[in-house]
C-alpha cells in the first residue's frame, strides 16, 4: 500500500514558529544584516574589495586597459578567408595574403594552410613552422603592451581567459 507523505506545512501545524527558531528570526531581512549589498558602504570595509569589482568600477564609464589578444586559427582562416578578404582584414601583397586585424591577435596552429601568409603579430610555433613550411614569411612586430593589474588569485585566473575568433557578423566591426 502506498502511503502518501503529508506536507511540511501541516507537519508544522502547531509548532509556533515552524522550525524558524525565534520569532524575531524571521522577520523582514534584520537578523541577516539586510537584504543584497546592504551593508557595503562606509563601514563595510572588510566586503569593499569584492563589490568594487562587480559594481563600483566594472561599467561605464570605466573601461578596462588591458587588451587581450584576438585567437584564430589557420582552420578558421581558410574558412573564412573569403568574407575576410572582402572586409579588408586580408590583402594581397606580391603574392603573400597579409592579415590585419587591427587589434592584437594571435595565430593558433588548428588546421592546415592553403595559401601563403604573411604574418605579423603573435603566433605559436606550431602555426609558424605551417606558415613556413606553406611557403609563407613571419614577420614578427611587437605587440602592443598588455598590463597586468594586481588582482586577486580568483580574478587572476578570469584574465587568462582570451576572447576566441569573433563570428562572421562581427567581422564587420573589427576595422573599427
Amino acid at each position: 500500500m502506498v502511503h502518501n507523505k503529508r506536507k511540511k506545512l501541516t507537519r508544522y501545524r502547531g509548532s509556533h514558529t515552524h522550525g524558524g527558531g525565534s520569532k524575531k528570526k524571521r522577520r523582514g531581512a534584520g537578523h541577516r544584516g539586510g537584504r543584497g549589498k546592504a551593508g557595503t558602504g562606509k563601514r563595510g570595509d572588510q566586503n569593499k574589495p569584492t563589490y568594487w569589482k562587480e559594481k563600483y568600477f566594472s561599467g561605464p564609464p570605466f573601461k578596462s586597459k588591458q587588451q587581450k589578444p584576438l585567437n584564430i586559427s589557420i582552420a578558421q582562416l581558410e574558412t573564412r578567408f573569403e568574407t575576410l578578404k572582402k572586409s579588408g582584414i586580408i590583402k594581397e601583397n606580391k603574392g603573400l595574403f597579409e592579415i590585419d586585424f587591427g587589434k592584437p591577435y594571435k595565430l593558433l596552429s588548428q588546421g592546415k594552410p592553403t595559401r601563403k601568409y604573411l604574418l605579423k603579430y603573435l603566433a605559436s610555433k606550431k602555426a609558424q613552422e605551417k606558415i613556413l613550411a606553406a611557403g609563407g614569411k613571419v614577420e614578427e612586430k611587437p605587440q602592443p603592451t598588455i598590463q597586468k593589474s594586481k588582482a586577486s588569485p580568483a580574478s587572476a585566473g578570469e584574465q587568462q581567459k582570451t576572447k576566441s575568433f569573433p563570428s562572421s557578423a562581427q567581422e564587420n566591426n573589427l576595422k573599427k
